[in-house]
């Protein structure tokens, strides 16, 4: 393979510093085509050669021509044929073949005709610049459901590997999102299948630019076939995955002008292709955000610095990124890593973690980037191994990358005073460097280890207005320990990257917070008030009736709060947790996940003391025994902490390992406890060590498995836990600063649609407290970013920051019965059809923040009745659309058109509802025709059930003569769907045996397997030569398709 040498070279950063944008003057209207024309031009003058190139047959040649240059190597044609079959465009290949053969199999071996082999690269990730960029447009495709024409294409050593999707300024950016989303649908896999290599693509109207990578699209469509939905249905869900570009200072860069100048720069999409994607062991590519790069190379920037002037072995060869809770850390901090463990003068990367993250959260993300490129330890002696140069074996290895806790490190420093190690040149990244026990470890390292680089991740930092004055000397505010970067007048206090929870939320990254301050007494005790002694505080917190008043206030607002029993989505449930709990090593068990619907989400009770959570877990038990319409699954878990209450704002650290200190009233309640959770989930679990850990480790999986409705807490789960089901916090506790704004962000990470914010419930007065903290975490004016609007603010409108008015519900509610009543039979004309989806859908939106708002009961204005039937009227669009568009009769309609699909789902009827309508209308002798139009009402509004429209409309006609209305539907069904089968294996000539299997196999996966050999085993036999073989396999497809969405989940 030829390279270039090595004359000079740039320390360029992939994410520009700062980016002024060009000031430009717009005359004139500017046309789609006129964007692209400007577009390729900008291009051009970057060094992208551009081709005219509009056929896969001129595609696959300039293909051949650019791998032969990047290898010095000329195919011969049948050397060029069998390695383009073989080795680029295999007939069983999908998007995960291929985003892998570029992420990480990018070399091949080519087959010669002599008989010897030779490597080909397809991508040189040595040296960047050998790969050569190309630009093409207004790409057919002759083959596919549809003839498409593709807009611009960046072809990087022949291959399509960025697409660019245009839309005319004044065009919503999402009607480019949702082509893409067709054009995957329709003919990115056709022929050679070549487009399946573009890795990232490019959404632009010229105003607005995001970039996302192949498998936000491709997930989405995975998820909606495992949940029983057709993949060809749109939601908002994968667009919320898109991202701006943005500078060093996560400032967004927009304009398409700009966005091109940066992201398209050859030094910064080559660095981006080659060094900052990963690809996932569960086959998804994350393309890493601009603050994560930019963070990852000031660390790597920071090393070379260091190494260069000898400043290692001192405050001056590291530094701390302050990254916001949620952000990503874990993979910014892999990537620093895997990055740094191939520096030649580095010997050892230690990830130092915090006992309880250590166990499962870290080894596992580790694991998921890249298998097997860290290692964990199980005790220190595994840990020495793993720092020495050879194993117990006396045989060399190579253990570069070492994830290990505080508490193993600091073992390992006071057993090892002298060690060889201590000479090497070690890297020391610790997670959330703000950690209480931080300090006595810090000084362990700084005084054993010579040629230290030390640097710290946290999403709150330690300032001099809010370090500890606790009494502990060690104690240091984050620059003083890591090192900063000089501020405006020298001090060096600087991280060397910042991403706050502000950045965060703009990004639509993490969400806000909504808080609730909830009063429990007349006059409640001052928590900042230091005459009141803390022991006379907390008895008034602990009376019998709060603690009775707070858990009723909770499980009477349990539903509302959390959405269960109204809200359903589709989920990866762990399905061998205690397993996976009690497994002693990473590799020892592999998890079973399997896609199920959930309803709700989950919470999470922090209390102010052991004996507090002794006294609510008692009276929870108590209450849900006098009313179990109201029983939740509920679990304790604490162990003993020196500071249950918060010292200076950082919650003290309970150890998950060990409950030997603690009095043995705590103990043995705590014992109680976990029977109740062995009885409740099958389990075997004590408060023995090695049992406790386990514990712990079960009680973290069942609540991100959702399975837990309600944990109770002291500190633990606190901090560093993440649960993308958790969406409320209830608060009885004295929280502030770090430990405000930690356990706050438990609740804010984003899982889909119906979860857009995290709930605060406060029981204490801790508004002065959140205010400080976002204040000190974000900025002065955060507030009105990181908190929700007020409830009077989304009911009757507000003026956001930038002083455009937004209406409140109300005025949706008027104008959408003024505009589109429903005394009129239908909405006629494609403009009012786009219009009333539009706001039917703001409605929706607006619908799921208020119902948490208990003003909201009583004042939703349209009566249950009236929002089925504007339900049924938005189903009714989205199904005519989406047959006409199948038909061909539109070919565009719904580009620009959301379906707020899982929204709708909040609200859903299922089919035990219908049933016990249809009970109703039975027993009335069949009489009541009201329950029939409710029933025929509730079909039409659910998603769900329209494709058993006909089903149930049948067993309808024939109910007036069964006993049994529930037993007779399950005979109906099975009788129906056995006939109905039959019919469509006899009218399309299928196996028979095979088809069933296979059937029987898509009902228990939970979705239809229609790509690979399992479709094809049911097929008749049809002549190759004879034409009709897609056509035919396309209409089984069909058909099975109908056939699974009328029966599933019955």
């Amino acid at each position: 393979m030829s390279y270039y040498n090595i004359v000079a070279q740039t320390t360029e950063s992939t994410v520009v510093a700062e980016y002024t944008p060009l000031p430009r003057k717009a005359d004139a209207y500017q046309s789609e085509a006129a964007l692209e024309k400007e577009l390729i031009s900008l291009l051009t003058a970057q060094g992208y050669e551009y081709l005219a190139i509009h056929d896969e047959k001129a595609l696959i040649t300039n293909l051949r021509k650019q791998l032969e240059l990047l290898n010095g190597y000329v195919f011969s044609d049948s050397e060029w044929e069998q390695f383009f079959s073989e080795c680029i465009a295999g007939k069983n290949d999908g998007i995960v073949e291929k985003t892998r053969r570029i992420q990480d199999d990018y070399i091949q071996i080519l087959r010669r005709d002599n008989g010897s082999t030779k490597n080909i690269y397809l991508l040189d990730k040595r040296n960047i610049h050998n790969n050569r960029l190309q630009v093409i447009n207004q790409y057919t495709t002759a083959e596919g459901t549809h003839k498409n024409r593709y807009d611009v294409t960046v072809l990087v050593n022949g291959l399509p590997m960025v697409h660019i999707e245009l839309k005319r300024r004044g065009v919503a950016i999402r009607e480019a999102f949702n082509q893409i989303n067709r054009y995957q649908r329709e003919s990115f896999w056709a022929a050679s299948g070549l487009f399946e290599y573009v890795q990232i693509f490019v959404i632009s109207n010229g105003t607005n630019t995001k970039y996302y990578s192949n498998s936000t699209r491709f997930n989405h469509i995975r998820e909606a076939a495992a949940s029983g939905k057709s993949g060809k249905g749109k939601t908002s869900h994968s667009f919320e995955f898109t991202s701006f570009w943005a500078d060093a200072q996560n400032r967004i860069i927009p304009d398409l002008m700009d966005f091109t100048k940066t992201f398209f720069s050859k030094h910064t999409l080559l660095n981006l292709l080659t060094r900052y994607c990963v690809f996932t062991a569960e086959n998804m590519l994350l393309v890493m955000r601009p603050y994560q790069i930019a963070a990852t190379e000031r660390i790597l920037s920071k090393l070379e610095i260091a190494n260069n002037y000898k400043t290692y072995g001192t405050i001056a060869g590291g530094g701390y990124i302050w990254h916001t809770t949620g952000s990503g850390k874990t993979l910014t901090s892999f990537k620093t890593a895997q990055i740094a463990s191939k520096l030649p003068y580095i010997d050892k990367v230690l990830f130092v973690v915090d006992r309880k993250d250590l166990d499962y959260q870290t080894m596992k993300e580790y694991d998921r980037f890249e298998k097997g490129a860290a290692n964990s330890n199980t005790s220190t002696a595994v840990l020495q191994r793993q720092l020495e140069v050879r194993d117990r074996r006396g045989n060399p290895h190579a253990y570069k990358i070492i994830i290990t806790t505080i508490q193993k490190l600091s073992t390992f420093i006071k057993k090892n005073p002298t060690h060889a190690v201590y000479q090497k040149r070690v890297v020391i990244i610790f997670d959330e460097c703000h950690r209480s026990q931080f300090g006595d470890m810090h000084t362990a390292i700084t005084k054993h280890f010579k040629k230290y680089h030390l640097f710290g991740f946290t999403g709150t930092p330690i300032f001099a207005v809010n370090a500890p004055h606790n009494g502990k000397p060690t104690m240091k505010t984050t620059p003083q320990v890591f090192g900063g970067e000089p501020d405006k007048d020298g001090k060096r206090v600087l991280p060397l990257h910042t991403y706050t929870i502000v950045d965060a939320i703009n990004d639509k990254n993490v969400l806000p917070f909504r808080v609730d301050y909830i009063k429990t007494m007349d006059k409640e005790p001052d928590i900042d008030d230091k005459q009141v002694k803390d022991i006379d505080r907390e008895k008034a917190f602990l009376a019998p009736e709060r603690i009775s008043l707070v858990t009723k206030y909770i499980l009477d607002h349990f539903d509302q709060k959390t959405y269960r029993n109204q809200r359903t989505y589709s989920f990866s449930v762990l399905q061998n947790i205690a397993a996976v709990a009690s497994a002693s090593g990473r590799d020892e068990i592999e998890e079973i996940k399997q896609k199920q619907r959930l309803s709700g989400f989950n919470s999470i009770f922090a209390v102010s003391s052991v004996e507090a959570a002794k006294l609510y877990y008692a009276e929870f038990r108590r209450q849900m025994e006098e009313a179990p319409a109201k029983r939740l699954k509920i679990a304790l878990i604490y162990s003993y902490g020196a500071n249950e209450e918060e010292a200076e704002g950082l919650l003290d650290e309970e150890n998950p390992e060990d409950t030997s200190a603690l009095d043995q009233s705590s103990r043995d309640f705590l014992e109680s406890a976990i029977q109740d959770y062995n009885r409740t989930f099958r389990t075997d679990y004590d408060t023995t060590s090695e049992k406790f850990q386990n514990y712990y480790k079960d009680v973290s999986l069942r609540m991100k498995n959702k399975e837990l409705d309600l944990l109770i807490v002291v500190n633990m789960f606190l901090t560093g836990f993440d649960a993308t089901t958790l969406n409320t916090l209830w608060v009885d506790k004295n929280l502030r600063m770090h430990g405000l704004i930690q356990a706050f962000s438990r609740t804010n990470r984003i899982l889909n649609t119906i979860k857009t914010f995290g709930n605060i419930v406060c029981f204490r007065s801790l508004q002065k407290r959140t205010d400080e903290a976002i204040a000190l975490f974000g900025d002065k004016e955060a507030g009105g970013i990181v908190l929700l609007k007020s409830y009077k603010d989304y009911y009757e409108g507000y003026t956001d920051s930038d002083g455009n008015e937004r209406p409140g519900y109300r005025d949706m509610i008027q104008e959408l019965l003024e505009k589109f009543p429903l005394s009129e039979p239908s909405i006629i004309g494609e403009k009012k059809q786009k219009e009333f989806i539009s706001l039917f859908g703001a409605v929706l939106r607006m619908r799921n923040i208020l119902v948490s708002f208990d003003d909201f009961c009583g004042n939703e204005i349209l009566s249950e009745r009236e929002l089925q039937d504007y339900l049924g009227r938005y189903q009714d669009l989205r199904d005519e659309w989406k047959r006409q568009r199948e038909n061909g009769d539109k070919e565009n309609i719904n580009d620009d058109i959301v379906f707020e699909i899982e929204l709708i789902k909040q609200i859903e009827i299922n089919i035990d509802y219908i049933l016990m309508l249809v009970k109703k209308y039975h027993d009335t002798h069949c009489e009541d025709k009201e329950v029939l139009i409710s029933i025929r009402r509730a079909v039409d509004a659910s998603p769900e059930l329209r494709s058993k429209k006909a089903l149930i409309e049948t067993f309808l006609a024939g109910i007036n003569d069964v006993s049994d209305v529930l037993l007779e539907w399950r005979e109906f069904v099975v009788k129906e769907k056995e006939a109905e089968l039959e019919a469509i294996i006899a009218s399309e000539r299928l196996k028979p045996e095979e088809t069933k299997r296979y059937i029987e196999n898509s009902f228990r996966d939970g979705a239809l397997k229609t790509i690979g050999t399992d479709i094809d085993k049911i097929m008749p036999p049809v002549s190759r030569f004879g034409g009709g073989r897609a056509e035919k396999k396309q209409g089984v497809i069909d058909r099975l398709t109908k056939f699974f969405e009328k029966y599933f989940g019955l």
